[in-house]
């Protein structure tokens, strides 16, 4: 490859990182097809590279007993989703006191350990799961990036020259920001359908994500997962989420939409320790 094709292709992937952070600021955009193969592995990549920037700022928890929590959920949620994508899902737990999960690009899915503390109950937490899965099997972060992508590639040359990477954008912005990308009411309420569908296929009930919003749609923002947050009083994902269960009695029937019917969740006190140190 010549250097001016190795330039163009940074300022490509510059633009994209570019695009998230303008994303982040409250941009949001339509769905749009998946992205062709190239992108799969721009995908790849970035996802890695946020990875390493995670694990680098010391982000990523390694060992917690919470693992014991998340894993078999996990696992379950893998086995249903895993036939929708083409790179396989990975979980690491992050310490976060925001209460949050997120995704990105190339599988990885990390999930605040806050998180396990905030919610009610394993459905909950299966939904939320199930919800970031979804905005990856849909590639809602890439086409974010594309759309809002519309610098030219001479325009971000000089960018490119000045030395930040697109990787470092990225990295900083979900670091930052715990992936809170501005998706468009209908990309969370596509990730909502599609997540319940996830949870039907791996044996959780998909009401789970119909309760949380429920039990926190008048929380505070600031106390609140990123993806309630986004439209705190709005009721069109519940509203969506209860048609889709209407129209497909044979998936959805079987499922208890009492919460009364939840299961509680399970963490060790050496769990919360942990956490709180």
């Amino acid at each position: 490859m010549t250097p001016e094709a190795k330039t163009r292709g940074r300022a490509r992937t510059l633009a994209f990182a570019a695009a998230v952070l303008l994303a982040a600021l409250g941009c949001a955009t339509a769905p749009a097809a998946p992205p062709p193969d190239d992108q799969q592995d721009r995908e790849v990549q970035l996802g890695q590279e946020v990875f390493e920037e995670l694990k680098g700022e010391g982000k990523i928890v390694a060992t917690s007993p919470l693992y014991d929590t998340l894993r078999p959920i996990a696992a379950r949620i893998t086995r249903a989703a895993q036939p929708r994508y083409q790179h396989p899902f990975r979980f690491y737990l992050i310490h976060q006191t925001q209460p949050n999960a997120f995704s990105t690009p190339g599988g990885n899915v990390y999930v605040a350990d806050s998180l396990l503390y905030f919610v009610k109950d394993t459905e909950e937490l299966a939904g939320t799961l199930c919800h970031e899965v979804s905005h990856t099997i849909h590639h809602d972060t890439m086409t974010l990036m594309e759309k809002r992508g519309a610098l030219a590639v001479g325009e971000v040359g000089a960018a490119v020259v000045l030395g930040p990477t697109a990787v470092n954008v990225l990295a900083i912005l979900l670091m930052g920001k715990l992936n809170s990308l501005g998706y468009s009411r209908e990309a969370e309420s596509r990730a909502d359908v599609t997540g319940s569908d996830v949870c039907a296929v791996a044996g959780y009930n998909p009401w789970g994500l119909v309760w949380l919003f429920s039990d926190f749609k008048d929380a505070n923002v600031g106390e609140a997962p990123e993806l309630l947050s986004d439209h705190p009083n709005d009721e069109h994902r519940v509203r969506t989420l209860e048609e889709h269960f209407r129209e497909n009695p044979g998936t959805f029937a079987g499922f208890d939409p009492d919460p009364r019917s939840a299961t509680p969740i399970s963490v060790s006190k050496d769990s919360m320790e942990t956490f709180l140190h």
